[in-house]
């Protein structure tokens, strides 16, 4: 059973209608947290997210976000302030990771555009408008899902890189901004079964053996092992974490001292 971190609590996670975003908020909810389950396209996975969350007990409130529109982004805070009263933790969980893309030599500027809308002025608007929101309330945590690929680069997509490297500038400068009251962290999961990767030429191509090879705890986990731990930041267990870079990737990116 499930441990209750967040029982009463609310929790918002974006992108929850698809792959680590829907673990996150189903695990969220078993932990006894009231789910806000952001999306942007997918309605249905939003729609099945919420149901697995109310099969868990929990109540889901679905909301919809082009995150990449600063204006948009405030109507949604707004909206979720007024439904909530509160909100006790967000997970920044939308990025975009270039996935049809196999080499450096495929970028195009289209893609260098939307990665960097997506990952960077997403993550930072998101941060920005819910968390000044919970500063007024003196309380709250945000938890921006960052990644592995900041530590040993892609060669496959630079533009992802990048991208993840600046959620840690937005992450270091708004846990000062905000702090003492408000917390803000970067979660770092290495590779994980989700559909988008598992269905990547490259994976299928044999990335994934080269993988599994490399990682010291021998596997690639599926998204719904590692949602637990993303939410330890957002927890009191965390109470002294802000402006950190954890990982969680099997040892993949492990350093010498």
């Amino acid at each position: 059973m499930a441990e209750r971190r967040f029982e009463g609590k609310t929790v918002m996670v974006t992108g929850a209608g698809t792959g680590f975003g829907a673990e996150i908020a189903v695990r969220a909810a078993a932990e006894g947290a009231r789910v806000v389950v952001h999306y942007r396209s997918s309605a249905a996975g939003a729609e099945e997210t919420a149901r697995r969350i109310r099969d868990a007990g929990a109540e889901a409130v679905v909301v919809q976000c082009d995150i990449t529109s600063w204006a948009d982004v405030k109507r949604m805070a707004d909206a979720v302030f007024a439904e909530a009263g509160t909100l006790d933790a967000l997970v920044n969980n939308v990025g975009d990771m270039a996935a049809s893309q196999t080499s450096w030599r495929e970028l195009t500027e289209e893609s260098i555009d939307h990665v960097l809308a997506v990952d960077i002025k997403g993550t930072m608007v998101m941060v920005h408008e819910f968390g000044q929101r919970m500063l007024e309330r003196q309380r709250g945590a945000i938890v921006n899902i960052g990644s592995t690929v900041i530590v040993r680069g892609s060669p496959r997509a630079p533009q992802y890189a990048a991208a993840k490297y600046g959620v840690l500038g937005i992450t270091k400068s708004y846990a000062r901004a905000f702090a003492p009251h408000v917390r803000v962290n970067t979660f770092a999961p290495g590779f994980m079964r989700t559909d988008a990767v598992v269905n990547r030429a490259d994976w299928k191509a044999g990335r994934e053996r080269e993988l599994v090879a490399a990682t010291p705890a021998g596997r690639i986990p599926a998204p719904e092992e590692v949602a637990a731990a993303a939410l330890f930041l957002a927890s009191d267990d965390a109470h002294h974490m802000t402006g950190v870079y954890m990982t969680c990737d099997g040892g993949y990116t492990m350093l010498g001292a």
